[in-house]
């Protein structure tokens, strides 16, 4: 890792952060690669999330409005040159070998950077070949879920009838490399809850589907689906994405959960703003635990 260097000067150009999302979580080396081209581009790699499960490793990226664009547009390349979306790609959704990459604001200051950011960074992966489709704010409110449904082989069949067009880059897509949908938003929050046993993969779906959003019991603004974890003997999970730390501490999700099903334990997947672990009860393990404030101090860079 390189030596820090000092937080940007009043007036220059806004940090920035960036959560890349690959569709490679087995081959530790293919995935060390991709990060170290987003380092090589000019990114700050603040951290690496390989899961086997998934078959999934998220990168969490930080550098200055204009240089994220072109790190992420590097590690884009490394990405559709290590991976096969052709071969089995594991239990999450996903429709590309770069499948998200999402450019991240950490307050309404600098939402609009990260708007332009993400549109160049669209730009720039349309320009080496890969088509993009914007979600979120860029298109109108669209969803990753909406994009996703039914995976890379459906989101083909979408595109050739007409249904869906790339916002950037080629107007067909390559099955082998997918599309990589890209959007500007706030911090999410990734979280998995394992379930204790004798729960069961139709456990994990009915919870998942009553607390998400629009759920019989939801909550404002998280996305939940249930799945069953091979490697780990066929444990059952929930898994989260929440949209609005704030209205949604963990501690709220977690509590959502076990009015179901004890949870084992817990995983954040990259990292979190620390206001997200506010309440969050001890005796509850998560697995690797981080925050964006301790991340980005480490590196000599302030929030």
């Amino acid at each position: 890792m390189s030596a820090p260097t000092p937080t940007p000067a009043a007036g220059a150009a806004p940090l920035l952060m960036a959560v890349p999302n690959i569709s490679e979580g087995r081959r530790a080396g293919a995935v060390d690669e991709i990060g170290a081209a987003y380092a090589a581009g000019g990114a700050r790699l603040l951290a690496t999330h390989l899961d086997p499960d998934h078959h999934r490793s998220v990168h969490t990226l930080a550098a200055p409005q204009g240089q994220l664009a072109r790190a992420l547009q590097a590690g884009a390349l490394a990405a559709v040159d290590a991976i096969d979306l052709t071969t089995s790609r594991g239990i999450h959704p996903h429709v590309g070998a770069l499948d998200v990459c999402p450019v991240v604001f950490l307050d309404e200051a600098r939402a609009g950077a990260a708007i332009a950011e993400a549109l160049l960074t669209a730009q720039l992966l349309g320009e080496v070949g890969i088509p993009v489709l914007l979600y979120g704010e860029l298109a109108g409110g669209r969803t990753r879920a909406f994009l996703r449904r039914g995976g890379t082989t459906e989101l083909l069949r979408r595109v050739e009838d007409g249904e869906l067009h790339p916002d950037f880059g080629p107007a067909t897509i390559d099955p082998r490399v997918g599309a990589a949908l890209v959007a500007a938003r706030p911090p999410l929050v990734a979280f998995n809850l394992e379930l204790q046993a004798p729960a069961t993969l139709d456990d994990a779906r009915r919870i998942a589907a009553l607390i998400r959003e629009g759920g019989e019991e939801g909550l404002p603004g998280l996305r939940a689906i249930g799945l069953e974890l091979a490697a780990a003997g066929g444990v059952a999970q929930v898994s989260c994405n929440v949209e609005d730390h704030r209205a949604v501490p963990l501690a709220r999700l977690v509590a959502a959960v076990a009015a179901h099903a004890p949870v084992a334990r817990c995983e954040l997947v990259g990292l979190c703003p620390r206001a997200a672990l506010d309440g969050f009860p001890t005796e509850l393990e998560i697995a690797g635990v981080a925050t964006i404030e301790a991340a980005l101090l480490a590196e000599g860079l302030s929030v």
